[in-house]
Order: structure tokens, then sequence, then C-alpha cells
């Protein structure tokens, strides 16, 4: 804990056996109260793994919901486990636990509700191998964001996020997509509940056990994101009306 904040880290898993040793071992257990696994129906020891760590809370999928759907079951287990404050980290080690600390703190001193990783601000993306076809649509697809959002972030498409319980109580992140687009929706639905972001720079690692999608999904999730940021600007002009703006406290009551 930091102060009476209780902090859950969540790995939303996918053929991570390899990496997911590396990854539970930079996790600051003087403040991480809970750990908790969820597997996609990896097709690797991902499970195995987590057992001989000594995982507590660990779920296994009958079927593969995608990342959205492991992201959805992530949340809403912390959510029943009392967190005050939920850390999403990638069990594959593209991005390094060791900042966990400093993101807590962010969110138990009050100053935020969001943190994300980024690996755009300084040079963290392309130091640490990002593919540089990726790194230009990152570029362009954020300055599209921002401009429809009226905002201001390095990038939306991190995957190395923390939240407070009153983002995820307030926003309807079950509404969302079971695919990639989940993240970006899920941005989507803090900027329109009118919390503040904040960004710290976070170094990057892509080598060959690291998960990443291929060009065809890619190509998918960028127009899926150019969409969601369309909608949220068509939701605040009153000239849309669509689910994932609705309030979660709505629909779900822990």
């Amino acid at each position: 804990m930091i102060g009476d904040k209780k902090i859950i880290v969540v790995l939303p898993a996918y053929n991570a056996g390899k990496t997911l040793r590396k990854t539970f071992n930079e996790i600051d257990r003087n403040i991480v109260d809970d750990i908790i696994l969820v597997d996609d129906c990896s097709k690797d020891d991902t499970i195995g793994v987590a057992q001989q760590l000594g995982i507590q809370h660990i779920i296994q999928h009958e079927k593969n919901k995608g990342y959205g759907g492991n992201q959805k079951t992530c949340y809403n287990k912390a959510l029943e486990l009392g967190a005050d404050i939920v850390i999403m980290v990638h069990p594959d080690y593209q991005y390094t636990p060791l900042l966990i600390p400093s993101m807590s703190y962010l969110i138990a001193n009050g100053l935020y509700h969001v943190v994300l990783g980024s690996r755009i601000l300084g040079k963290g993306a392309l130091r640490g191998g990002m593919p540089w076809y990726k790194y230009v649509a990152n570029r362009l697809l954020t300055l599209s964001q921002n401009i429809l959002m009226n905002a201001k972030l390095s990038e939306y498409h991190t995957g190395y996020r923390a939240f407070s319980k009153e983002v995820l109580l307030a926003i309807n992140y079950n509404e969302n997509s079971d695919n990639f687009i989940f993240d970006n929706q899920m941005l989507a639905q803090i900027w329109y509940a009118d919390y503040d972001i904040a960004e710290i720079t976070c170094p990057t690692k892509y080598f060959k056990d690291a998960s990443s999608i291929n060009i065809k999904n890619s190509s998918v999730y960028g127009l899926g994101v150019l969409k969601t940021s369309m909608q949220y600007r068509l939701q605040k002009w009153g000239l849309g009306k669509f689910s994932i703006f609705k309030n979660q406290r709505d629909c779900i009551n822990y």
C-alpha cells in the first residue's frame, strides 16, 4: 500500500511463459498488495509459470476473449478485491514494472487519476527497437486523436497504464471492444468524463518474445482509433450517442 491505498497489478497474459518471470521479479511487493494474472487461452506454459511464482489470483479464460476482453476480466477482478489503484503491466516484459511506484504515487497523492507510461516521451520507442512504420503510425494517429479530442498526449497506444478506482467505476469499459481498440476507447471515455491524464517516460523493449500485432491487424486498429475519436467528437457536439460513453455506475454496482 501507499498510505491507505490498496494497489493491485493486473497482468493480461497470452503466451507469456518465457517473459512472465522477468516481469514478476521487477514488481515491487513493498507497495503492491495483490497481483492478478488473466490468461487468455495461452498455448504455452503461462499458467504453470504463474503457479510456480505463487501468483495468488490466476484466472484462465475457457476461450480466447481478445486483448480487450482480457482487460475487462482484469479490472473487474481488481475492483472485486477492493483495489484503490490498478496498474496494468504486460507480462511480455516490453514495459518494465520498475515504474510502478512512480505511477502509483501520482495517483495515491491525488495528483492524477490516470497515469500512462509513454514510449514516445524521450527516445524510448526507437531506442528500444520499435519498427519505424509503427513509430510513424503512432505519431500520425496520436496527432489526429489530439486534434479530434482537443487533448495533448504524447501517445494513446501504450499498454502501460495506471488507474484510480474512481476512474474505473466512472467509465463504462465493459461496453468496449474485446479487441485491441479497447485501449483507445478507454482513453476516450476518460477524457469524456473530464479526468486528467499524466504521462511519464517509459523505456520499452522490442524482441522476439514480446507480443506485437501484425500489419493487417495494425491497419484495422488504426481505423478503429479514428472511429473512436470521431465518436468522441460527435458525442461532445451532441450529434451522436454512443454506449461506450454511458456512465459505468449505471451499469455495474460494486
